[in-house]
């Protein structure tokens, strides 16, 4: 058994497809995270998605049904979804973090979710760049600082770049077939604490629209 806080590739199994990775992800120790999280949460939708989405980590939501994107942030994501053409079963949703890292809450009440470090970010890309492997999208959306940052470098603001379709970094990688383009834009759980939430919304929907008229 590797020691703990290696990072996660040595749990990333070399054969196998989603589902491999999928089941195989449960018993990563790469970082603390599992010790307190209910369980790891896995990418999902489809294996030839033209467009993968990737956010922070999962949430409280996530981390009790152990799927991604089920949330409030979850909603607000579909919500985008229908108002721009695209739809979840169609595209590929992970996130960079495949635990969930929370500060305890008083019973009956949702728990909060920390930010990862950059060390644990590090610690499990390597789940990241598998699923990059596999699904071989055309386009990335980083869905927040944390996604961009981890795809584009640590020092890319989403602030001064959202909405704009980049060429994806030959930094990361994924051999001679990887996406051509990555696009950033905010994680949706940041519309719902905007002070002007559908002004927030209008324009993270707007980011999504660019991003399904760049696959046709």
């Amino acid at each position: 058994m590797p020691p703990r806080e290696a990072g996660a590739e040595a749990f990333v199994p070399a054969t196998g497809g989603l589902s491999a990775l999928s089941s195989a992800v449960q018993a990563c120790r790469g970082c603390a995270l599992h010790e307190n999280a209910t369980q790891a949460v896995f990418g999902e939708g489809s294996a030839r998605a033209r467009v993968l989405l990737v956010g922070e980590q999962p949430g409280d939501s996530e981390d009790v049904e152990g799927h991604p994107f089920v949330g409030p942030a979850g909603r607000t994501l579909d919500r985008a979804f229908r108002e721009t053409g695209l739809r979840r079963d169609d595209v590929y949703l992970t996130n960079v973090v495949k635990h969930f890292k929370f500060t305890p809450a008083e019973r009956g009440k949702r728990r909060i979710h920390k930010k990862p470090s950059a060390a644990e970010v590090r610690a499990c890309t390597p789940w990241l760049t598998a699923e990059l492997r596999l699904v071989r999208p055309e386009l990335v959306v980083c869905l927040g600082a944390t996604a961009a940052k981890a795809l584009l470098g640590g020092s890319f603001l989403v602030t001064q770049h959202r909405g704009v379709l980049l060429d994806f970094p030959e930094s990361f990688e994924l051999g001679e077939r990887g996406p051509d383009s990555v696009l950033a834009t905010v994680h949706p759980s940041s519309v719902l604490r905007a002070t002007d939430r559908e002004a927030a919304y209008l324009d993270f929907r707007n980011d999504l629209r660019t991003a399904a008229e760049a696959v046709g």
